[in-house]
C-alpha cells in the first residue's frame, strides 16, 4: 500500500456508510423505462397532433435527439457527482450554487406540477367516459383519492410497478399488431410504410413543428431518475451515461413507432372527438372496444400512479425544506403522529392540484413543467462544458468535441425547444423564477452568503 493511499484512507471518514453496488447496466435501463413508462406520448398525441398539422412523430424525434445529448451530460455529470439532486447538485457544484438553487427551484415546480397534470388529464378522461360525470366532480375524485392514499401511507411497490409496466407492454403490443393488420388490409403495404407521417407537403411547417416539439419533449420527462441511482450501480461512470442515453433512445423509437401508427391510423389530426384522449380513438378504430377499455386502463393507471408518486415526492420535498428552515418549518415539517405523513404538506398540494385543475388545460400544464425541465437541461449541459472542458478533470484530457460542441449542441436545441413554449408558460414560469431569486436574495443577504439548500433526498 502506498504512503499516498495509506493517507487517504486515514483521513476519509470511516464511518461514512456506503451503498453497495448491485445494479447492472440493464437494471437502470429497466429502472428508466419504469419512470418515464412506455404510454408516455399517448395523453400527448391528440393535442401535439393538433399543434403540429400532423407530424407527432417529428416532434417526438426531434425532442429525442436533445434528450439524448442531455443524457450524455447528465451521465457524465452524475459520474462526478453520484448524490441526490440531480440538475440542482451538477449545476450547483459544476457551475454555481446560486445558478444551482434556482435550478433546484425549477425542479420544485416540476415536482408541484405533476400532480396537475395529472389530476387535469384524469378528470377530462373521466368526463369523456362518463359525461354524467361534470369535469370538476372528476377532478375532485381523482385527486381526493391520491391526497387519502397519499395519508395512510400506502406506497407503490417494485412489483406492481412491474406488473403495471408488463400490461402497458401487452397493450401497446396488441396496439401494434392490430394497427399493421388495420393498414394492411386497407391499403397494403403502402399503409404501413409512408413518408406521410414526416413530411406532409400540405401541412408541413418548421416553424409549427419546433413549436409544438416544446409539447412533445414532456414525453421524456423523468429519464433522469437514472442518475439518482449513481451510488448503486456497476462501473457508474459507464453504465449511468450509456443508461439515460439509451432510455431516451428507446422512448424515442418506441414512442416514435406508437406515434406513427397513429397517425397513419387516423391521418385527419383535426378529425378526434376529443384531443387529450384522441389515441383512445385510434385503438377503438383498430382493436374495438376490447383495445379501447385496455389502451383506457394502462393510461389512467399509469397517470394515477405518477400522481400518487408525484405528490408523495412533493410532500417529502417540501418537508425536507421546512425541516432545514429553507421553507416556515412549523407548517412544512409536521408529520402526523401516528402515520408519519407530512399530512400538511399533502393536504396543500392536493388542494393546489384541485385548484389549479379548474383553471388550467392540460397542454398548459404540461408547457409549465417543461419551462423548468428544459432549464434545468440547459444547465447541466453548461454544466459539463464548465467541468469537462475549462475547469477539467483529473485524468481527463479535455476534447473539444465531447466536452464542448456536443453540449454546447445539445443547450442550443434545448434553448430552441425551451423558445418555442407558448407566451403564458413563460410569463407564469418567468413569475416563479422571480420569486425564487427574491427568496434567495432575501435568504442570502443580497447573494453575499451561500445560498439556502434544497435536500432532494427526501423527494
Amino acid at each position: 500500500m502506498t504512503e499516498a493511499s495509506t493517507n487517504v484512507q486515514a483521513t476519509a471518514p470511516a464511518a461514512v456508510p456506503r451503498l453497495r453496488r448491485v445494479l447492472t447496466l440493464w437494471d437502470l435501463i429497466f429502472y428508466g423505462i419504469v419512470l418515464i413508462q412506455p404510454t408516455a406520448p399517448i395523453p400527448l398525441f391528440g393535442v401535439v397532433q393538433d399543434r403540429s398539422h400532423g407530424h407527432t412523430v417529428d416532434t417526438i424525434l426531434l425532442a429525442m435527439v436533445a434528450m439524448m445529448i442531455t443524457a450524455f451530460s447528465y451521465g457524465r455529470m452524475a459520474a462526478l457527482y453520484p448524490a441526490a439532486g440531480s440538475a440542482y447538485t451538477y449545476v450547483g457544484r459544476g457551475l454555481n450554487p446560486q445558478l444551482g438553487f434556482l435550478a433546484g427551484w425549477a425542479m420544485f415546480l416540476d415536482y408541484l406540477l405533476q400532480p396537475i397534470l395529472n389530476a387535469v388529464w384524469v378528470a377530462v378522461a373521466i368526463h369523456r367516459l362518463l359525461p354524467q360525470v361534470p369535469y370538476a366532480v372528476g377532478a375532485l375524485l381523482f385527486v381526493g383519492m391520491v391526497v387519502w392514499l397519499n395519508l395512510i401511507g400506502i406506497r407503490a411497490t417494485a412489483r406492481a410497478n412491474r406488473v403495471l409496466l408488463g400490461f402497458m407492454f401487452l397493450v401497446i403490443g396488441a396496439f401494434i399488431v392490430l394497427a399493421v393488420r388495420h393498414l394492411f388490409h386497407l391499403e397494403g403495404w403502402g399503409g404501413i410504410f409512408s413518408t406521410e407521417p414526416f413530411y406532409n407537403p400540405k401541412t408541413f411547417s418548421f416553424p409549427v413543428i419546433g413549436a409544438a416539439t416544446s409539447l412533445a419533449a414532456l414525453t421524456y420527462i423523468g429519464f433522469d431518475g437514472v442518475t439518482t441511482l449513481a451510488e448503486d450501480v456497476e462501473n457508474p461512470k459507464r453504465n449511468v451515461l450509456l443508461a439515460a442515453v439509451l432510455v431516451c433512445a428507446f422512448t424515442g423509437l418506441f414512442g416514435g413507432l406508437e406515434v406513427y401508427l397513429g397517425q397513419r391510423v387516423w391521418p385527419d389530426y383535426r378529425g378526434f372527438p376529443n384531443l387529450e384522449t384522441a389515441f383512445w380513438d385510434v385503438c377503438r378504430r383498430v382493436g374495438g372496444v376490447a383495445l379501447f377499455g385496455g389502451m383506457t386502463a394502462v393510461t389512467l393507471l399509469a397517470c394515477f400512479g405518477s400522481a400518487l408518486t408525484g405528490t408523495l415526492g412533493a410532500a417529502r420535498l417540501l418537508f425536507g425544506m421546512g425541516r432545514d428552515n429553507v421553507l416556515p418549518r412549523k407548517f412544512f415539517s409536521y408529520l402526523h403522529p401516528k402515520r408519519n405523513t407530512p399530512s400538511h404538506n399533502i393536504w396543500m398540494i392536493g388542494l393546489l392540484a384541485y385548484v389549479a385543475s379548474l383553471f388550467i388545460t392540460y397542454d398548459q400544464s404540461a408547457e409549465l413543467l417543461n419551462f423548468g425541465a428544459f432549464l434545468a437541461f440547459m444547465g447541466v449541459n453548461l454544466a459539463t462544458i464548465q467541468q469537462y472542458y475549462f475547469v477539467g478533470v483529473p485524468g481527463h484530457k479535455p476534447r473539444w468535441f465531447t466536452d464542448l460542441c456536443l453540449p454546447l449542441f445539445g443547450f442550443l436545441f434545448c434553448l430552441w425547444i425551451w423558445w418555442g413554449l407558448r407566451t403564458p408558460a413563460k410569463v407564469v414560469g418567468g413569475i416563479w423564477f422571480a420569486i425564487g431569486l427574491t427568496y434567495a436574495a432575501i435568504k442570502t443577504r443580497g447573494f453575499r452568503a451561500a445560498p439556502v439548500m434544497i435536500d432532494f433526498r427526501e423527494s
